[in-house]
């Protein structure tokens, strides 16, 4: 997890399921309703966005987004206790 200083974007996640398959470019937005997980996507000739990858039930959605949230406020709290952010690298 990389936090960010933007109004809505809060940060960057990096995903890997069983040490064998990697997903970038998470983002933990700030929505109308709370913090949520948006995947990686891809602008469209169109103007709009589509995910270039995604969980394809619920339960997994929310499987993911609990682990990376959770993650992300373990992060906040390891700044707050004054470590430094961790560069993409060394994570």
């Amino acid at each position: 997890v990389f936090p960010v200083n933007e109004e809505r974007l809060k940060a960057y996640a990096t995903i890997t399921f069983d040490d064998c398959f990697i997903i970038r470019d998470l983002k933990i937005i700030d929505g109308n309703n709370g913090l949520f997980v948006a995947m990686p996507s891809k602008k469209r000739k169109d103007g709009t966005f589509r995910d270039t990858a995604h969980p394809l039930n619920n339960e997994t959605r929310e499987r993911i987004e609990d682990v990376v949230l959770r993650e992300y406020e373990k992060e906040l709290s390891r700044i707050a206790e004054g470590g430094r952010p961790l560069a993409m690298d060394e994570h």
